[in-house]
């Protein structure tokens, strides 16, 4: 084979090898999936629940912000309680030890805000956190520092208010809602997060 040739072939291969980025359409997939919980999650609900392995889930009528997240991955066909639990068990020292935990624990750790903070950053993107709207973009993945101390985490939306900055669906004490909150909190991330096998809108498993 000449060099020419086998130089090209090397580089398709390289290229095909890289991970796509994520794009504007599975963002909006994304943005789809975490809407069509508003009206249906409607109560905040943050106790402790034994849950299914995979695809444990708690009433889809409660549930706390990171659960906006979870039901809109699952949407799209990825299980983030089954890609947490995998991704700490094989990497626990990376994780955050903030709950006392010798082990990992598949009923609550993916619905924790640091752990996933920690999740998308090993296995998607972490972005600067700044305060400018056009930073962000449909179906990014932001965490806050609420008043009280507690972290919150919220999606994207692919609408904005009139100023330009972008509305974010999350669930912060009255179920799920689409609402003017991305500069409200103190921001703390900003992550995006879509993996090869997410699956489009509308696809079916």
């Amino acid at each position: 084979m000449g060099s020419k040739k086998l130089f090209a072939k090397v580089s398709l291969t390289i290229l095909l090898a890289v991970p796509l980025p994520a794009t504007a359409d599975s963002g909006r997939c994304l943005v789809e999936a975490a809407r069509k919980q508003i009206g249906v999650t409607v109560l905040y609900d943050s106790g402790y629940r034994r849950l299914p392995y995979p695809n444990g889930d708690v009433p889809q009528d409660r549930g706390v912000c990171t659960d906006v997240l979870i039901r809109a991955y699952r949407q799209l066909g990825v299980d983030l309680q089954v890609r947490v639990h995998e991704d700490m068990s094989a990497a626990w020292r990376a994780y955050p030890k903030n709950w006392g935990l010798s082990r990992p624990d598949s009923n609550i750790d993916h619905r924790r805000v640091p752990n996933l903070g920690t999740f998308f950053t090993r296995k998607g993107k972490a972005l600067p956190v700044t305060r400018n709207a056009k930073d962000f973009a449909p179906g990014d993945l932001v965490t806050w520092r609420l008043p009280s101390g507690v972290p919150h985490v919220g999606i994207v939306s692919d609408r904005k208010t009139a100023s330009g900055v972008p509305l974010v669906i999350h669930n912060i004490g009255q179920g799920t809602q689409e609402e003017d909150a991305l500069f409200v909190f103190t921001l703390t991330g900003h992550y995006r997060y879509a993996p090869e096998d997410l699956r489009p809108c509308g696809r079916s498993r």
